[in-house]
Formats: structure tokens, C-alpha cells, sequence
């Protein structure tokens, strides 16, 4: 960072945003510099940026380091999350800065090097919507388009659109009700979700106080500063629209094209319509994936509620989220196990058998449909191996981040961290030999509150 390359002007980006539902209409990186953005292999721009290298012109008084220790953890999660299948920022490295950085006590310091598709925020749109700088906004789109949607406006998938700013506010609200299911799916909890923590690219962004639940109870919350619980894992697909909508107010000016009632009407009209369609959408991703995850296909009453009664027995016996579905894949195809099983450290509860006749009853019934078909519903190792590739063994588990972030801090022991990215690194795939890592945390192991770092 201090030896750029030639041509390049390192930035911290500015931006505004909704903060636990306040608006904030000046914000930006405290401690993130924008080094560049690069061209990879694949043709596609990167922005390369470090989290924690130091003061800038957003810091608010705070000195823009950051500790080691949400350095390791937005590297262990966003790596998780990339081996999980779900949109992320990248983690490239994660430097120990040597420096002695002061909060509630001295900790070590560290550098994380965080890459990205680009880090264009709703909140960026917000800042210049809030001063109704238009042309601002309406540049941003045009760069946003380019960068992220350039079939909106030409090449051979070409969106028909009148207005292409309207085009980019459904590519936008249909990308992160994508994200959201992908997130409730594996019972992520991003913690803060902010406005300014939602990329136009759809990209997961921002692993501060963020965690994975063990139990399941869709009212978790792990923030240490969400005392209201606002970010709860339930409420993340509806605060997820109401984000958007703050998009579309920013964008509403362009949607607009002339200074008649009739068109400031029509215009308003287009982004409510654009923003009805979230929930439909959220929900048509959320269920094809927790149906899948049941080994199930059709999206029918009956196996919906499969799906929801079965959250809801969770819930009641606090079962283990993530080895819940893992044991399930397990049971659907017992006669020809492939995999090593997790039942040595996880069974399900003796009050879920009512409910495993319900759901074997609605697996044959599939199966018989389909049994003249080569489709996987009509072979239940395809079946299984299908239900494997949704329902992950390995997850970043708290009191696993925990021990390695204490082992870097108190002992400069990277061990720990490393061994946990590289298991995290094939998440889906079972070895016995590596039980504590898929093991849930023991009552005195359980990390009931998380902390962003700043």
C-alpha cells in the first residue's frame, strides 16, 4: 500500500447511509483504502482494497487500524462463504501489522487485504441522492451499469428497457433476494446491515459482527450492538427490501422524464412496482433451495410446509441448524451411505419421528411420480448427493473463530487459524477424524455475543 504501483491513486470512498434505520448522510472508509481495481484472468475488474491500514479522511477521530482479530475473522468467514457457494468479497491476505492497537485494551494489530467485484454501496448512491446532486447519482448508475449489468443496455442478452436505470434497480432487488436466501439457508447472520453494507453487486460485504448460528432459533441475534435486535436472522430478507428501497429512492429521479404530475406519478409507480416484486422473488430462491435441501422438488403445499414445520420443530428443540439438514441428507439414502455419517456427534431428536414419517411419506410419493424418469427424484443416490452439495458439514462455528483469534492474539499461534480455513475450504465433505470441527459448542464453548472491531 505505501509502494503503489505507478498510476494509481489510492482512495478512501465516500458515502451515507442507513444505520439501524438513522440515516447518516456523511460516512465512508474509517479504515479501508481503495488501492486500485485490476483486471483478472477472467476478464473481469477487481477492486483491491486494505481494511485497517491506518487514518483517513473518514475516521471520525479513530486512528483506522484495526485488530487482529476481525482481521482473522472477516478472512475465516468470507472464505467460508465463498466455499459455500454464496456471493462474497474475498479475503487475500491477512497481514500481522505489528503494531499495538488501543480499545478496551492493547491488541495486536492487522491488516486484511479484502477483494472485490467493486465496492459500490447502496449508501454511495445515497450520498449523492441526499444532495440531490442528480447528475452525480445518475453518473454512478451509468458507471454501475457498465461495470456490473452491461446486457441492460447492449450485447446479445440485451434487456428491452425504456429506462436503464430502472432496469438496474430490478437486476439489483432480484441479485440480493438471491444473497438473502443464500444467507438464511445456511443459517448466516450478517449482523449489520446497514444501507452502506449492501454492494450493488450483489456481493456479501462487511464480516464484523457476523456468525453462523448452532442452535436454531430464527429471533438470534449475535451483535453486540443490536440491542433491539433489528438484524435478527428473521428479519434480514424484509430489512433487505426496505435497503433496496432506499435505492430506488435515490434512483427515482432518473425513472422520471419530465416535470409533469403525470410523470413523477408514473415514475414512482415504476419503482413501487419493482419493489413488490422482493418478497416473490426472495421467496421462489429461499424455497427451491430448502426444498432442495429435503431432497424435495415441487414447489407445492405440502412439501412448503414440510420445510416450515420442520423449522418450527428446530426451533422447539433446539436443534443444531447445519447438522439438522446434514443428517437428513444422510437418512434419505441409508442403503447406499457413501459418506462417513455425522450421527456419532449429532442425532436428531426423538420428537422429530413424526415428522420423518411426514417428510419419507412425501419422498416416496416423489419417488413414485417420478420413477420412469432418469431425474434425480427417481434415484435416491442422486437424490442424496444433491442434498450433500446443499447442507454443509463444516461451518464457521463462533467458539472455533474464537480459538483462533485467541491463539493468534495471546500466543502469535497461527495454527489453529490456518487448519480451520483450510477444513472451511471443502465444507461439504466429512471426515471423522475432523469431529470437533462439525461438533457444535459445549455449553461452557458457546459465544453468545460478536463485535465488529472498530
Amino acid at each position: 500500500g505505501n509502494q503503489g504501483p505507478a498510476n494509481t491513486t489510492p482512495i478512501a470512498t465516500a458515502y451515507a447511509g442507513h444505520q439501524f434505520g438513522g440515516w447518516n448522510p456523511q460516512l465512508g472508509d474509517g479504515r479501508a483504502v481503495l488501492l486500485g481495481e485490476v483486471i483478472g484472468r477472467d476478464g473481469n475488474r477487481y477492486d483491491i482494497q486494505l481494511k485497517g491500514a491506518g487514518r483517513t479522511a473518514y475516521s471520525r477521530g479513530g486512528d483506522g487500524r484495526s485488530p487482529l482479530g476481525p482481521v482473522l475473522r472477516e478472512y475465516i468467514v468470507s472464505e467460508a462463504m465463498a466455499a459455500l457457494g454464496v456471493p462474497t468479497t474475498r479475503s487475500l491476505a491477512a497481514v500481522a501489522s505489528g503494531d499495538k492497537v488501543f480499545r478496551d485494551s492493547v491488541l495486536p494489530g492487522g491488516v486484511l487485504t479484502r477483494v472485490a467485484s467493486s465496492h459500490i454501496r447502496i449508501g454511495t448512491f445515497q450520498f449523492f441522492a441526499g444532495r440531490e446532486d442528480i447528475e452525480a447519482v445518475r453518473a454512478l448508475a451509468d458507471h454501475v451499469i457498465a461495470r456490473h449489468f452491461p446486457f441492460i443496455e447492449n450485447g446479445p442478452d440485451a434487456v428491452p428497457a425504456t429506462n436503464p436505470y430502472f432496469a438496474l434497480l430490478e437486476n439489483v432487488i432480484a441479485r440480493q433476494a438471491h444473497l438473502i436466501a443464500l444467507w438464511q439457508s445456511i443459517g448466516f447472520i450478517h449482523g449489520v446491515m446497514n444501507t452502506d453494507n449492501m454492494l450493488l453487486s450483489g456481493e456479501t460485504i462487511d464480516y464484523g459482527p457476523c456468525a453462523f448460528m448452532d442452535n436454531f432459533n430464527p429471533a438470534t441475534v449475535y451483535s453486540s450492538i443490536d440491542a433491539r435486535g433489528r438484524y435478527a436472522y428473521q428479519n434480514q430478507p424484509a430489512i433487505a427490501q426496505w435497503n433496496v428501497s432506499w435505492l430506488a429512492q435515490s434512483l427515482l429521479p432518473l425513472f422520471i422524464t419530465d416535470d409533469t404530475p403525470e410523470a413523477q406519478a408514473a415514475g414512482v409507480e415504476m419503482a413501487r412496482a419493482a419493489l413488490s416484486r422482493f418478497g416473490e422473488l426472495y421467496q421462489t430462491a429461499y424455497y427451491g433451495i430448502m426444498l432442495r435441501k429435503l431432497g424435495l422438488t415441487a414447489n407445492i403445499p405440502e412439501n412448503l410446509a414440510l420445510v416450515n414445520s420442520l423449522l418450527e420443530l428446530m426451533t422447539e428443540h433446539g436443534a443444531d441448524y447445519t447438522l439438522t439438514f446434514r443428517r437428513l441428507a444422510e437418512l434419505v439414502n441409508p442403503a447406499q451411505q457413501t459418506e462417513a455419517s455425522v450421527v456419532d456427534i449429532f442425532e436428531l431428536p426423538e420428537g422429530f419421528q413424526p415428522w420423518l414419517a411426514q417428510w419419507q411419506a412425501q419422498l416416496a410419493s416423489e419417488h413414485s411420480t417420478f420413477e420412469h424418469s432418469t431425474s434425480e427424484q427417481a434415484n435416491p443416490a442422486a437424490r442424496q448427493q444433491t442434498m450433500f452439495a446443499l447442507s454443509p458439514v463444516f461451518i464457521p462455528r463462533n467458539h472455533l473463530i474464537a480459538e483462533a483469534i485467541q491463539a493468534a492474539e495471546t500466543a502469535n499461534d497461527f495454527q489453529p487459524f490456518q487448519q480451520l480455513v483450510d477444513i472451511l475450504a471443502n465444507p461439504y465433505r466429512y471426515d471423522p477424524q475432523l469431529a470437533r470441527y462439525a461438533t457444535p459448542p459445549r455449553p461452557d464453548q458457546v459465544v453468545a455475543k460478536t463485535f465488529c472491531g472498530t
